[in-house]
């Protein structure tokens, strides 16, 4: 259900934007860190957002020639109250022992990296994964 779900949304809105978007313009899905790691009971799910990502390298081919770009960003482990709800205090604790930058992110952290994407100043990236992980993928 989870493959599914997540597979046919980002198909869904990624074909809706080919059909909305004006030339020049952007798409970028926020995929998830766990397509790079792997941890127990979570298999379905990561599947799920590396369907999205591989639907992005396409989406890339395709929109290409009017300009569009298609990306998408890995957040790592980013500070929410999902997380926080999510996670033992011990586990968050040995996340933030492995990453290199030694904390969480932070939501700023990943909304710069998107608005980076967005911006004409990342016009010439396009069908690529951006890892936004503080090194820890």
């Amino acid at each position: 259900m989870v493959f599914a779900t997540n597979t046919r949304a980002t198909f869904t809105a990624l074909r809706e934007a080919a059909g909305r978007l004006r030339d020049g313009g952007r798409t970028i899905l926020i995929s998830s860190g766990t397509v790079a790691t792997t941890r127990p009971h979570t298999g379905v799910y990561a599947a799920s957002k590396a369907a999205g990502d591989q639907l992005v390298r396409a989406a890339a081919k395709e929109l290409g020639p009017r300009g569009i770009t298609a990306n998408s960003v890995l957040p790592g482990a980013t500070r929410s109250d999902a997380l926080d709800a999510g996670m033992s205090a011990d586990r968050l604790a040995a996340t933030v022992a492995q990453t290199p930058l030694g904390r969480l992110g932070e939501p700023p952290d990943i909304a710069s990296v998107v608005a980076f994407l967005a911006w004409a100043d990342g016009g010439w990236i396009t069908g690529k994964t951006i890892h936004a992980g503080g090194g820890l993928f």
